[in-house]
């Protein structure tokens, strides 16, 4: 494996995410940021963040399947939420439980969270960038 995930001490240990990731691999992967389209350009979840969060960490599960990756070679992410506000942060975590489900395993590489005015289009939530590591 490419990434070695730590919370190196003296840095707060959070649940949902490592503050620091180690890349060794010879591949440096960026993946455009990911919305909640499906693969026919369809937005799913309208409406829903948590719907849209785990659509965005599926279509990065197929990037990098695409490019002979997978969650575990991720090295940082960044979110960007329209109209972020800590209220959200239980639909984004249900979002990103239901996508690590599909996935079969939780994804915590350090990520960086950002409230932003909006996206590409008005029905977007969020949208997620990934960095990669492969061997």
């Amino acid at each position: 494996m490419a990434i070695t995930l730590v919370n190196p001490d003296g840095l707060p240990k959070i649940d949902v995410y490592r503050q620091v990731s180690i890349a060794t691999g010879s591949k440096l992967v960026f993946i455009a940021g990911q919305v909640a389209w499906d693969a026919d350009g369809v937005t799913v979840g309208e409406g829903d963040l948590a719907a849209q969060v785990e659509q965005c960490y599926l279509n990065i599960g197929t990037a990098l399947a695409g490019v002979g990756g997978s969650f575990d070679d991720v090295a940082k992410l960044t979110a960007y939420v329209v109209d972020w506000t800590p209220d959200k942060m239980p639909a984004l975590l249900e979002g990103i439980s239901r996508a690590s489900e599909k996935l079969g395993g939780t994804p915590v590489p350090p990520v960086t969270l950002l409230g932003v005015a909006a996206l590409d289009i008005p029905e977007h939530l969020v949208e997620v960038e990934a960095t990669a590591m492969i061997d």
